[in-house]
């Protein structure tokens, strides 16, 4: 592995853990220049592909789902490490589907609901880009479902 600073090949593991949901972190020496810098170790899991709506398909990219995460809890109370999980989560999700392909639906959806459990702002957010409202009335009546669903939540308590 190149170090991200100088470029030299040879580096040494300094400390290596768990993190949770697969991955092994490990934090590193270069050999080079002594810098210290962390990686992430990840199981290579075959992952679908994803059928776009015009009929296009993808390679799986988790980056997208942690992006499109990110963008909508900006600004909001959410850690890094929730982002991250909550994207773990969704990419076992779509794992334990076993499907070769899979419609972009199914992903937007289950991005959605993890948000809705995670931050409500978050949600909204990504919501009102992901279903592309027409207009306020739509926008209204999505806003209005998730009162109604947290009012049954909190009846349920």
């Amino acid at each position: 592995m190149k170090c991200p600073f100088c470029s030299v090949d040879g580096n040494r593991v300094v400390d290596s853990r768990d993190s949770g949901d697969d991955t092994v972190r490990r934090r590193r020496e270069c050999e080079g220049c002594g810098r210290r810098f962390t990686t992430y170790e990840r199981i290579d899991a075959i992952m679908p592909h994803v059928v776009k709506k015009g009929g296009r398909r993808e390679t799986w990219d988790r980056g997208k789902i942690v992006r499109g995460l990110f963008k909508a809890c900006e600004k909001r109370p959410v850690s890094v490490e929730a982002v991250e999980s909550t994207a773990d989560a969704i990419e076992r999700e779509v794992q334990e589907l076993g499907l070769a392909e899979l419609d972009s639906s199914v992903v937007g959806e289950a991005v959605m609901q993890s948000l809705k459990g995670l931050d409500e702002v978050a949600y909204v957010r990504f919501a009102s880009v992901y279903r592309s409202f027409r207009d306020i009335d739509e926008f209204m009546s999505a806003l209005e479902s998730l009162v109604r669903e947290k009012g049954q939540g909190d009846k349920q308590k």
